[in-house]
Parts: structure tokens; C-alpha cells; sequence
């Protein structure tokens, strides 16, 4: 296994884990700044530099693309880790900001990561995305009551079992056009999603940072 964190321009509440050794660290445009501001240097800084200049050193390697293109910058880094053989992606500053068409794009891009046999994780504050698809997932260390959300990403997901849960399902359908799996609560140690066809975009909230 080999993880990919990659950094984007939107919200960032502070780091889950640090960047080991043998991590790749990728910087989606001005993401690069927020590896400033947390001391790291990317392996790559991608991007259309239309959000910032391209700096001039401290990047191991940068990698200018086009500004009229079909991918998102934080799609490029995505790719870019997968390249370089990661199948775990740990995605920060994906989320909020001005753009919420980013977002969307970002949570997509988590089943693009699943499709192409790799996991993503999405940071927003005190809570992560990931996309599951025609598998189990289990979810552990969120808070006691923590939320939890699950919604369909294809155009139906059958077989949806949700297990330590406040509001337990077995083998429903959800999907895109009626919000079912919004704000659920974790009652169990080890909560368990799973879908027997079709994709599920599946959020739970985290325990706060300690301050300071």
C-alpha cells in the first residue's frame, strides 16, 4: 500500500494523520500554499496556476497544464497518485472555499479513486467522505452519536445494509432523487455500510482536533 496526500485549495481544518516517509505528497494549484503553511513539500505541484503564481523553488517538481482542460487540478493530483502506484488518497482542502462545484467534483472523484482500485478520503471539518461500491465498508473512532450519511452515487444502489446505526437498514434501494441516508447517528463501536450493487457516497463525522 502506498498513500497519496493530496492538497487542494478549498477549507482545510487541520491535518487527520502526518505524511510518513515513502508518502506522496501532490499539490493541486494553490494547495501549494497550504503546504506552505503546514511546512511540507509536495513531490508535485499541478496545476493551471490560475489561483497562483508558480513558485519558483522549494517543488521537487511542478507540472503546468492547460487552463482550458477537462480535468479539475485536484482531479490531475488524484491521477498523478494513482501513476505513481498509491491506492490510498488522504484529500485536503477539497471541500468548502468559494467554488461548491468543486466540492461535488471532489466527491466524485472519490469513486473515480474506488473504480480504479484505490480508496479516497475526503477531510471536511470533523468529518470524511469515501466511496464504496459493490462492497462492505466498516467505520471506526467516530464519536459516541457521531453522524453518518450515505447516499446513492449511481442511478440506483441495491442490497444498501447499514448496521450500528441509529437507523438500521437491510438490503434497501437508495437512490439519487430522495436524500434517505441523510444524518444518521453511529450507536455501535465498528458501524458496518454495505451494497450488494450499485455505489454509495458514505460520510461519518470524527472526533474534534485537540486545540493547540
Amino acid at each position: 500500500m502506498r498513500r497519496c496526500f493530496a492538497f487542494a485549495a478549498g477549507d482545510f481544518y487541520g491535518l487527520r494523520e502526518s505524511p510518513r516517509s515513502g508518502d506522496f505528497l501532490v499539490a493541486a494549484d494553490a494547495g501549494y500554499l497550504l503546504c506552505q503553511s503546514l511546512g511540507l513539500a509536495p513531490d508535485l505541484l499541478i496545476g493551471d496556476f490560475d489561483s497562483m503564481d508558480a513558485p519558483a523553488h522549494c517543488v521537487a517538481h511542478i507540472e503546468r497544464v492547460p487552463v482550458r482542460k477537462d480535468d479539475t487540478d485536484a482531479m490531475l493530483a488524484l491521477k498523478a497518485g494513482l501513476s505513481r502506484g498509491c491506492d490510498e488518497f488522504r484529500i485536503y482542502g477539497g471541500v468548502g472555499g468559494r467554488r461548491m462545484d468543486h466540492t461535488i467534483a471532489n466527491l466524485q472523484g472519490l469513486l473515480y479513486l474506488r473504480r480504479h482500485k484505490a480508496r479516497g478520503y475526503l477531510y471536511g471539518r470533523d468529518f470524511v467522505w469515501t466511496a464504496i461500491e459493490n462492497e462492505a465498508f466498516e467505520i471506526t473512532g467516530a464519536p459516541p452519536d457521531g453522524l453518518l450519511s450515505v447516499f446513492a452515487l449511481t442511478s440506483r444502489a441495491e442490497g444498501v445494509t447499514i448496521r450500528g446505526a441509529s437507523y438500521p437498514a437491510e438490503g434497501v434501494t437508495l437512490t439519487p432523487d430522495f436524500p434517505l441516508g441523510v444524518s444518521n447517528h453511529v450507536t455501535a463501536e465498528t458501524a458496518r455500510v454495505s451494497v450488494e450493487r450499485g455505489a454509495l457516497l458514505v460520510g461519518w463525522e470524527l472526533p474534534p482536533l485537540a486545540s493547540g
